[in-house]
């Protein structure tokens, strides 16, 4: 599991998201990455996808000014938006 946030590096929002998802998953054993190379996001998920990471979730600015995030297994074909707030829960979900 990989959480990419796009400008980890200039967004304090976004920089707080990520780091409390990734709490939350360490917390309960989850082996995720916290991607904070502050790369462009085309480039961050061309890397996890090579390296065949399932699950990806990723935080922007954009997507929290309206309460959500988006998360994406290999399999799906497309991102699914999740509330902000309920994303542990869901990765959780998506893992158990």
């Amino acid at each position: 599991m990989v959480i990419c946030p796009v400008g980890y590096d200039r967004s304090a929002e976004v920089k707080v998201a990520a780091d409390a998802l990734y709490a939350g998953l360490a917390e309960r054993g989850v082996d995720v990455i916290l991607d904070d190379r502050g790369e462009r996001p085309g480039a961050m998920f061309a890397d996890w996808e090579l390296i065949g990471v399932p699950h990806r979730v990723t935080i922007g600015d954009r997507g929290l000014k309206e309460g959500k995030v988006e998360y994406q297994t290999r399999r799906a074909g497309e991102a699914t938006a999740v509330a902000a707030d309920a994303v542990l829960d869901h990765v959780l979900a998506q893992l158990g």
